[in-house]
């Protein structure tokens, strides 16, 4: 029966270890699941919007939503041509939380990019002709080393703080960087020593997601979730703006899943996040904006990782 206990307990202790979660830090999340980080009863929203330096419409897109709508986070790559006109951008807007959109992937056909990285240095992580694999699975597939993935993370980080950037947060393109265990202890390595906030890492829960509704139905399906919303949590809701414009229509994704007027529809999601409508509805419900900054500043040391 000893043995049993023993073996029992190992167990757990391993579970707990491999999620990067102390016991204390799970019944922590556990008991302040009903309540936000701030610990004061408002209901707070963080708008992240991703994929920023994709495009010059992606960034026509940001500077919209920069003057006419609601965003309080933007997430960069800097892995593109288009990245010296985002930060020239994000500069005029201080007031927007920056994070780093790390990217070890490229989706897209025939606009491809690779890394920040020399590519003799990370052959790993690159196809034959030295740009990112498109789809998480190809990646995986060339067997990523994690010495070249945590490079190549830290190489995008500095890049960004290098262009004169104030970064507050990290995140991942599609996933791709934090893939397996072994590369998200890497991410989490960079974010802890560049002292940047993870999103998602803070108990934010999942706001509205619209990047796969309709494109004509986005707005009013926006409108009604956040009148879902619940009092006294901090929601985070990604989008993916861009513009309707030549530059990107033609681009295409390579997963089959992905919306096809890709354009059409992150056109779409940047004019939700600047209805007024939208902007009414957060007033009226007593909703407050937040950035990523603000919780760097104040809870990184709640920074957490969260359950699988």
């Amino acid at each position: 029966m000893f043995r049993v206990f023993i073996g029992i307990l190992v167990a757990a202790i391993f579970v707990f270890t491999r999620s990067g979660v102390s016991p204390a830090q799970t019944n922590e999340s556990e008991n302040s699941s009903s309540q936000s980080i701030f610990g004061d009863g408002k209901t707070r929203l963080i708008i992240r919007v991703d994929d920023i330096g994709f495009t010059h419409a992606a960034n026509l897109a940001m500077k919209k939503l920069a003057e006419e709508g609601c965003v309080t986070a933007a997430s960069v790559m800097v892995t593109t041509p288009w990245l010296d006109e985002a930060v020239e951008l994000l500069k005029q807007h201080p007031e927007i939380s920056v994070g780093v959109h790390t990217c070890l992937n490229c989706e897209w056909m025939p606009y491809r990019w690779g890394p920040v990285s020399p590519v003799t240095e990370v052959p790993t992580l690159v196809d034959e002709w030295g740009k990112f694999f498109g789809s998480r699975q190809q990646l995986r597939d060339n067997n990523p080393n994690v010495d070249e993935v945590e490079k190549e993370i830290r190489a995008q980080v500095d890049l960004a703080l290098k262009k004169g950037l104030k970064i507050s947060y990290m995140d991942h393109h599609m996933s791709a960087a934090v893939d397996t265990p072994a590369m998200r202890e890497r991410f989490e390595k960079v974010a802890r020593e560049y002292g940047l906030a993870i999103s998602r890492w803070f108990g934010e829960k999942e706001g509205p997601a619209i990047y796969s509704v309709e494109p004509d139905k986005k707005a009013d399906f926006l409108l009604a979730e956040i009148e879902k919303l619940e009092s006294g949590n901090l929601y985070l809701m990604v989008g993916h703006p861009g513009m309707n414009t030549p530059e990107l229509a033609v681009l295409k994704d390579i997963h089959p899943w992905a919306p096809q007027n890709m354009s059409e529809h992150r056109e779409a999601e940047t004019n939700a996040l600047c209805d007024p409508r939208f902007k009414e509805l957060l007033a009226k419900k007593g909703i407050e904006l937040v950035g990523y900054d603000i919780i760097k500043e104040k809870y990184l040391d709640r920074m957490a990782r969260p359950a699988e």
